[in-house]
């Protein structure tokens, strides 16, 4: 078996994107992340990367700059950014590992500590705004209505809302199946009101495009379907029309429907399953919202001086 570095790492993200099913981009980014690795330690071999070796890198990623919008006041990457270029390595050591090719033992990686962050959130108010400022009955407002109603209904990714297909939703039923992060298969509901706006939606259409969600007026390129990019847009627009001085994302939408359903009593369990999170831990930010009004309950409900 080659011992060649460049090789074993293109096999690893071969390997990521196939027998993993690992999307195109996060394929990208861990190959950004350990060409970063194996350039800084000048590793040829497998076995040149050992504990010394990752001991400098993460003091030497704990001191680079960060040159994006996202970057700390300190100038340096985020806590959470250097853990996606461990990640990527330790998945790296990991495939070595069962390749039986000899280097660090993958268990050698511990991730930084991440303070929980608040999350991003527009009230109950905000949200009715925002759903309901595609107030027209033209085309492109049914459609942004739709988006708006099918993402705070589902919670599904934007990409996800992107990949949906006319007959990806049967309108005669309340519910159905969307492929997420790493190919996983999971159910979405639909609310009778995204429901209602879909068909108007739909109705209206004279196109044949099998896309769900597609441009209206403007040039129109090789595929009519939405990216992501235009989604984030258009919930930009409809945020800023509606009043909202927040910077509003579909992924806030997300963010609202997870909490809606913990405020509602929905166990964090249930909310995993319908956001499509791998791990539980991922789910467990919400719980942090719903946590502080814990303290309003304890004020109605319980007196210490009776």
């Amino acid at each position: 078996m080659s011992q060649n570095i460049l090789e074993l790492k293109q096999q690893f993200l071969e390997h990521m994107e196939i027998e993993k099913g690992r999307s195109l981009k996060t394929v990208e980014n861990y190959d950004r992340y350990l060409k970063r690795f194996l350039e800084f330690g000048q590793i040829k071999n497998p076995k040149d990367i050992d504990e010394e070796t990752l001991r400098k890198y993460r003091l030497w990623l704990n001191r680079q700059s960060n040159n994006s919008s996202t970057q700390l006041e300190t100038g340096t990457l985020s806590k959470k950014t250097q853990n996606y270029y461990l990640i990527a390595l330790r998945m790296f050591l990991k495939y070595l590992l069962r390749r039986k090719v000899d280097s660090l033992s993958p268990d050698q990686i511990d991730l930084a500590k991440v303070s929980q962050r608040d999350l991003d959130l527009i009230n109950e108010d905000e949200l009715k705004r925002l759903i309901n400022s595609p107030d027209g009955t033209g085309l492109k407002e049914l459609r942004d209505r739709a988006i708006m109603e099918l993402l705070f209904s589902t919670g599904l990714r934007v990409s996800e809302l992107c990949s949906l297909n006319r007959d990806s939703v049967d309108l005669s039923r309340d519910e159905f199946s969307i492929r997420g992060k790493g190919g996983k298969v999971r159910v979405v509901f639909v609310s009778d009101e995204a429901k209602e706006v879909l068909k108007k939606y739909l109705n209206k259409r004279e196109d044949h495009e099998e896309a769900m969600f597609v441009q209206i007026g403007g040039k129109i390129s090789d595929s009519m379907r939405l990216t992501s990019r235009s989604v984030e847009r258009i919930v930009a627009f409809y945020a800023r029309k509606a009043g909202i001085s927040k910077k509003v994302t579909p992924h806030i939408i997300r963010h609202s429907f997870a909490t809606d359903l913990l405020r509602n009593g929905a166990d964090i369990r249930s909310v995993q399953v319908m956001l499509g999170h791998s791990s539980i831990s991922t789910t467990q930010i919400y719980t942090h919202v719903t946590d502080k009004e814990l303290r309003n309950v304890h004020k109605k409900f319980h007196s210490g001086n009776k």
